[in-house]
This record gives C-alpha cells, sequence and structure tokens, in this order.
C-alpha cells in the first residue's frame, strides 16, 4: 500500500476516479494553447510545463499570490479557472496535449500553404525583376 493510500479521505474500497473538465475549462484551455501555438512557443511551453509538472500545486498557489497582480490584465473568472484547473497534475498533461494537437494542426496548414504558393509560382513561370517592379506579367 502506497503512502499516498494510507492518509487518504477515501474509504478502503472507493476507486479513485479521473475529474473530467467541464466545457468552459476546456475552452480555456484550448485558448491558452492556441495563444502558445499563435506565438510560435510550442516548444518552449511544452518543455516548461513538462519540467515543472511535478510542482503544479506549488505553482497554482504560486498563482494566488500574484493574482491581484495578474488581474489588472486578465479576467478574474478565467484567471481563477486557470488556477483551479492548474491544480490537478492531470490537467497539466492536458494543456501539454492541447497545446501539441494545435501545433499540429498549424504545421499542417502551413505546409498546405507552402505547397501551394510554390504551385502558383510554378503556373506562373519566372518573372523578371523589371517585370515584378512595374506590375507587368
Amino acid at each position: 500500500m502506497s503512502f499516498r493510500h494510507i492518509f487518504s479521505t477515501q474509504p478502503k474500497g472507493a476507486k479513485e476516479t479521473e475529474k473530467g473538465l467541464t466545457p468552459e475549462q476546456q475552452e480555456i484551455l484550448d485558448k491558452i494553447a492556441k495563444k502558445v501555438v499563435l506565438w510560435k512557443m510550442s516548444t518552449p511551453a511544452i518543455l516548461f510545463l513538462e519540467s515543472v509538472k511535478p510542482l503544479n500545486y506549488i505553482g497554482s498557489q504560486m498563482m494566488v499570490f500574484f493574482e491581484p497582480f495578474v488581474q489588472t490584465l486578465f479576467s478574474w473568472k478565467d484567471y481563477d479557472e486557470f488556477r483551479k484547473i492548474m491544480e490537478e497534475r492531470e490537467n497539466v498533461e492536458r494543456l501539454i496535449q492541447a497545446i501539441e494537437k494545435f501545433d499540429a494542426e498549424a504545421l499542417t496548414k502551413e505546409k498546405e500553404d507552402k505547397k501551394r504558393r510554390k504551385e502558383d509560382r510554378k503556373t506562373k513561370g519566372r518573372r523578371t525583376l523589371w517585370q515584378v517592379i512595374t506590375g507587368r506579367e
């Protein structure tokens, strides 16, 4: 029997159930993940989250300490909900997975755009610098 189970407040026969996120909480995680991908900070964010995953509860309590300062920048409701989300270790993993999902979508879209631009250049043919400057085809 593990140390956690010895001091657990649950009855001995009860199994730990994994809490799911509410739609509002999932929306907040998706919003954060999309911002991270938009700023092209996916890799640093994932590395940071993976490294601080064992300290997620301490980090969420630090968010309580910085709450008065952060409330000037963010909405109180979203910030408080995000703090509550980050108290659970599995939610840190969910945030990492959301960042990876949106990063993969952005990469796929970027590759498609690059391929489309390459095909457009092939169909137009090469233009000289003079044609580009004067706007003639």
